[in-house]
């Protein structure tokens, strides 16, 4: 059995991490960490989770604690503390996988603009595999250190890797809407997320740009063959608890089939388990939509061709706890040590949710 070691257990994602690994046939969780939440079990900091976890509780973390016991320890804690506790755990675990911000973005500038509290050496960054197992699987194998994407990153970077990385397209501009569930922001307590507010809202959080998109043009832009040259987003929290749908519009002076965008698609994500390449009007409702992935590991993705706008639309709909953090950071972890990329990932969406 693989060790698993969880910093950051009271939060949702901590939470989901502790559902994930406790299903997991290879996965035994050996470790809870946390600062405020020490002493407290599963239990009573999510009360979906009563499970037999041999007495674990929340403790406090030290680098020792972790690594004799932990082969891989996930990181659900604020971008300034899992920087330095990456920093403290590289070469002592096996595989560190970090899902907040610390080191998604390898342009120091760059991530000195979205992060300027998570302080992080240069030569600890350039090390981290950007955790997008789609893309990058075959990097992901023996990784001992992962970054996982942000969740409007991975619904962005999903959808449009098709167009830059398999048809090589270059993206002249690529404009973003982002909707996301009061989930995504975590379980501290603020104004704007209480119920009489944030029910039946659609608030324009980010409206002029989001740190997700910054990761997403540099990743691509890396990858190439194909290019993206302007990236900008907007965000709006919307009342549903889980789930995002990411819409982008896009702009480019390459010739495009409409007709040949889908088959595209259907080749580019072909035998890849989590990835549902989807038309539009397929279902009865029309999809993407995140209902439709509630609970589960999938992202669901369209691509349209507006000829009239002279634009590309692909929309990724997404569960932000599951593919788009926990789920994620567990497949990465199967990847990362040669399982199965399905493995204890296989429960299908709840809905109507």
């Amino acid at each position: 059995m693989i060790r698993v070691g969880i910093v950051g257990a009271s939060g949702f994602t901590g939470g989901e991490l502790i559902r994930l690994v406790h299903q997991h046939p290879e996965l035994e969780l050996t470790f809870l960490g946390g600062s405020s939440s020490a002493g407290k079990r599963p239990a009573q900091l999510h009360p979906g989770l009563r499970l037999d976890l041999g007495g674990l509780s929340v403790e406090p973390v030290t680098a020792d604690a972790v690594a004799g016991r932990c082969d891989v320890v996930f990181l659900a804690t604020p971008a300034p503390v899992s920087a330095a506790l990456a920093a403290q755990l590289a070469d002592r675990v096996a595989c560190v996988i970090d899902l907040s911000g610390a080191f998604r973005i390898r342009t120091p500038e760059l991530h000195e603009r979205w992060y300027p509290k998570a302080a992080r050496s240069t030569e600890l960054a350039d090390r981290f595999v950007y955790g997008v197992p789609e893309l990058v699987g075959d990097q992901l194998v023996g990784a001992p250190l992962i970054s996982v994407p942000g969740c409007y990153a991975t619904a962005i970077t999903l959808g449009l890797a098709p167009l830059t990385l398999g048809l090589g397209l270059n993206l002249k501009t690529v404009v973003v809407d982002g909707k996301s569930g009061s989930s995504g922001g975590g379980v501290q307590l603020r104004v704007p997320d209480l119920h009489p507010l944030r029910n039946g809202a659609i608030a324009p959080y980010a409206p002029t740009g989001h740190r997700h998109a910054a990761e997403v043009g540099e990743f691509l832009e890396r990858g190439k063959p194909g290019s993206v040259g302007s990236l900008t987003m907007s965000a709006y929290g919307v009342s549903h608890v889980r789930g995002l749908l990411a819409s982008a519009y896009v702009f480019t002076d390459d010739a495009v089939d409409g007709r040949e965008l889908q088959r595209a698609y259907l080749r580019f994500y072909k035998g890849s388990r989590f990835v549902r390449v989807r038309r539009n009007t397929e279902t009865l409702i029309p999809v993407p939509d995140p209902q439709a992935v509630l609970g589960s590991n999938y992202c669901d993705v369209s691509v349209l061709h507006d000829e009239e706008g002279g634009r590309i639309v692909v929309l990724a709909a997404l569960d932000n706890l599951v593919k788009g953090a926990a789920g994620q950071a567990v497949q990465a972890a199967n990847k990362r040590f040669s399982l199965p990329e399905e493995t204890g990932l296989t429960m299908e969406p709840v809905m109507p949710a």
